[in-house]
C-alpha cells in the first residue's frame, strides 16, 4: 500500500491478514497476538502514523511498561520503518517533553503521539486520548491496562481505542482470559502477515529464511509461544507459582539500609550471571541489578560489577555487598575476588531442596505477598548473542522454561532440565543462603574483604 496524503508525506506499507484486520477494526479494545516476527509491533505503529496523519488534532500514546524499553526498541521501529519520510520533511517532528507534557511525536496538523512507560506514568496519565497502543502488552499488569483504558476520553476521534500487540505466553494469562471472555477482540497475526520474511506464494525472502532457521532452533514452551503462536504453558514447570503481575515490581527507591548480597553462576560458552539482591525488613527478597552476557571472562565481568557499585575513587556508590555467593569453581572464585574486590562464599549446592525453597518464597505469605521479587528493567544491559539465537537473556525470561526433566519410565522428575537455567541456578544459590538451615549462619556473617 502505497499512500500519498494531505501532508505529502509518502507512507509505504503492505498490510496482510491481521494487520489488514487491525487497520479496519474499531473495537474499543484489541489485541494483535502471534508468533515473534509477523509485524504486529509494525501494523500497530503505521496504523497509529496514518490515523494522526489524516485527521487533525488528535492525540495517541504509545506505551509499555517501562519507559527504557519503550525507547530501545518500539520507537526505533516507529522512526526508521514507520515514520521515516514524515520525520525528514519534517511533518513530524520530536518534542523532548516538559514539566507537563509528556515527549512524543508532534505532527504538523496539530496532532501527537505521547510516549512513556507504566515506571513512571505520571505525564502520560495525566492526558487524554484517542488512541493507544501498548507493545509487548503481556508486560502489563490488568491494572496498567484498565487505567490506561480511562483516558480513552479525548473525543477528537469518532471511535477511540486501545490496541496491544504481544507474544503468546501462558493460556492463563489476562489478555487471554479477557479475549476469551469477549471483553476484547484478538487478531492472530501469522508469519504469512510478514511481508519482509514470506513472500506472496508462501516462499520465504532471504531474510525470512535466515530468521526462521532461529526460530526452528527453539524448544519447549519458547518454541510453542514464539515460533508457533500458541498460548501454552510449559509441561512440568517448576515455578507454577511465579505470576508476572504479582512476582515483577516496577523500579523503587531501595533504603540505603537493607542489606545487598551479590550471587553468582560462573560461564562463558553459556552465560555466566551475577545477581544483586535486596533484603527489606521482613526478610522478602528483590533482584534489582543482574548482569547477564556469554564470551565474557570473569575478570571482565568483575570489573563492570566493581563499577556499578563503586566510584572510581573507590567510595561506594551502595551498601557494600554482606555476601557474595558463588558457585564452588575454585580458579574462577579466586578470580572474581581479585577484581571485585570481595571474598566469595560457595553456594549452597542440594538442588531438590534450594527449589523447594525457592518455590516457598514465592507463594503469597500471611500479608497476601510473596516473599522473594524481581526488579523490572533490572538486567543492565542485553547479550545481543543470546537474542539473535532467541535464547532467555535474563532471569526472567529462564522462568517460564525451567521444567522438570522426565526419567526414563515416567518415574516422577527430581531434577530441572539443565538448559537455559543459569538466572536459576544463581537465584536458588541466593535463597538457600538465607533460608537452608545449614547454610544460614555460614552466609549471614559479613563476607567480604578489608579492602
Amino acid at each position: 500500500m502505497t499512500t500519498a496524503l494531505d501532508q505529502n508525506a509518502v507512507v509505504r506499507y503492505e498490510p496482510r491478514g491481521a494487520a489488514q484486520q487491525l487497520f479496519k477494526n474499531r473495537q474499543s479494545e484489541v489485541f494483535i497476538a502471534g508468533p515473534a516476527g509477523t509485524g504486529k509491533s509494525l501494523a500497530s505503529l503505521f496504523r497509529m502514523h496514518l490515523i494522526a496523519l489524516n485527521n487533525k488534532d488528535i492525540r495517541c500514546l504509545i506505551v509499555r511498561k517501562t519507559a527504557v524499553s519503550l525507547g530501545s526498541t518500539t520507537l526505533v521501529t516507529y522512526e526508521k520503518k514507520v515514520a521515516q519520510d514524515a520525520l525528514a520533511r519534517g511533518i513530524v517532528k520530536w518534542f523532548g517533553g516538559s514539566t507537563r507534557e509528556a515527549p512524543g511525536y508532534r505532527y504538523s496538523n496539530g496532532s501527537k503521539i505521547d510516549v512513556g512507560g507504566m515506571d513512571k506514568p505520571d505525564r502520560i496519565m495525566s492526558s487524554e486520548y484517542d488512541l493507544v497502543f501498548a507493545d509487548e502488552a503481556t508486560e502489563l499488569t490488568i491494572d496498567d491496562w484498565e487505567a490506561i483504558g480511562t483516558r480513552l476520553r479525548n473525543g477528537k476521534l469518532a471511535w477511540q481505542q486501545q490496541m496491544g500487540a504481544c507474544n503468546p505466553s501462558a493460556p492463563t494469562h489476562w489478555i487471554k482470559q479477557r479475549c476469551d471472555q469477549g471483553q476484547s477482540a484478538m487478531l492472530t497475526s501469522r508469519h504469512s502477515d510478514n511481508p519482509a520474511y514470506v513472500n506472496a506464494d508462501g516462499s520465504y525472502t532471504t531474510a525470512g529464511a535466515s530468521y526462521f532457521e532461529k526460530l526452528d532452533a527453539l524448544t519447549g514452551v519458547r518454541r510453542l509461544r514464539l515460533r508457533d503462536g500458541i498460548w501454552a504453558a510449559a509441561e512440568g514447570l517448576i515455578y507454577e507459582e511465579f505470576d508476572d503481575a504479582v512476582h515483577l515490581v516496577d523500579p523503587f527507591t531501595i533504603p540505603y539500609e537493607w542489606p545487598r548480597w551479590l550471587a553468582v553462576d560462573f560461564g562463558f560458552t553459556n552465560p555466566m550471571c551475577m545477581q544483586w539482591w535486596a533484603e527489606d525488613p521482613d526478610g522478602r527478597l528483590f533482584m534489582y541489578r543482574e548482569l547477564y552476557h556469554t564470551q565474557r571472562l570473569v575478570e571482565d565481568m568483575a570489573r563492570q560489577a566493581k563499577a556499578l557499585m563503586q566510584y572510581p575513587s573507590g567510595a561506594w556508590r551502595e551498601p557494600r555487598p554482606r555476601g557474595v555467593i558463588c558457585d564452588h569453581d575454585a580458579e574462577d572464585r579466586a578470580t572474581l575476588e581479585k577484581h571485585l574486590g570481595l571474598r566469595t562464599t560457595p553456594a549452597y549446592k542440594r538442588v531438590s531442596v534450594g527449589l523447594q525453597l525457592v518455590k516457598s518464597r514465592m507463594k503469597k505469605a500471611g500479608d497476601n505477598r510473596p516473599r522473594v521479587f524481581l526488579v523490572r528493567g533490572a538486567l543492565v544491559e542485553r547479550d545481543p548473542e543470546l537474542d539473535t539465537a532467541r535464547k532467555p537473556a535474563c532471569t526472567q525470561e529462564e522462568i517460564g522454561g525451567y521444567v522438570w526433566a522426565v526419567k526414563p519410565g515416567g518415574t516422577a522428575p527430581e531434577a530441572p532440565v539443565k538448559k537455559d537455567d543459569h538466572g536459576m541456578d544463581t537465584m536458588r544459590y541466593m535463597v538457600a543462603a538465607r533460608d537452608a538451615p545449614v547454610s544460614r549462619k555460614r552466609v549471614a556473617v559479613r563476607s567480604v574483604s578489608p579492602r
